[in-house]
């Protein structure tokens, strides 16, 4: 029995100075913070960390104000060119129920197809283009693969037209509270649109300099 313990000892002492590496180096944190040894083991243990050692993840309140940003820097450059009409800009004919059940119902949709089209082209190429939107640049995040390595044209294309979704009234409101608490929930902090196009959104300075090459 004494032989036992003695062999024992040496590996409970190896998986203790693997604990306390793991809580001083942790493969990735949170708002700043290491995740716990937990996460980190079921993760390994179903090949779903590919996250870069030390990223850390965009917290909610972040990406909601990039997103904000973006919707007003987007509807502010349509308002400007759409110019104004019977007191008002004619951007704002995408929501006004009374045109949309008139004759003129074409002009609420014309308007409606160029917001949409304008964020999502919007959202594609400045992704392309700098790795993030302009929102997200203020906030200080960028957008990149699970493994840090940048997106692709259609990893772009399906992250900025499922988060046209986030747009379209009432309905946009199922879609946000469901993209929150999945934020929130998961450990990778991903909205089913990052699910979808393999994306995390990540603290730009966070990332390994191998990694920043892209994001401007």
């Amino acid at each position: 029995m004494a032989d036992v313990g003695r062999r024992k000892k040496p590996h409970c002492l190896a998986l203790a100075a693997d604990v306390k590496g793991m809580r001083m180096e942790g493969p990735i944190s949170t708002h700043g913070q290491v995740t716990n040894l937990a996460k980190h083991i079921v993760s390994v243990e179903h090949d779903h960390w590919k996250i870069p050692d030390g990223t850390i993840l965009a917290p909610i309140y972040k990406r909601v104000a990039g997103f904000i940003l973006d919707v007003i820097f987007v509807m502010s450059v349509l308002s400007i060119l759409g110019g104004r009409f019977d007191g008002q800009f004619r951007v704002m004919l995408a929501w006004d129920l009374t045109t949309w059940i008139s004759p003129d119902f074409h002009h609420s949709l014309a308007w409606t197809i160029a917001i949409l089209l304008s964020h999502f082209l919007y959202w594609k190429y400045s992704g392309l283009r700098f790795s993030r939107s302009l929102g997200q640049r203020i906030m200080g995040l960028a957008i990149v693969q699970e493994n840090g390595d940048p997106m692709n044209s259609k990893n772009w294309d399906i992250r900025s037209f499922r988060k046209l979704l986030y747009l379209i009234p009432i309905l946009n409101l199922w879609f946000i509270s469901r993209d929150l608490f999945l934020i929130h929930k998961r450990h990778t902090h991903q909205s089913q649109i990052d699910l979808s196009a393999g994306s995390i959104v990540a603290i730009a300075n966070s990332l390994p300099v191998a990694h920043r090459g892209p994001i401007k």
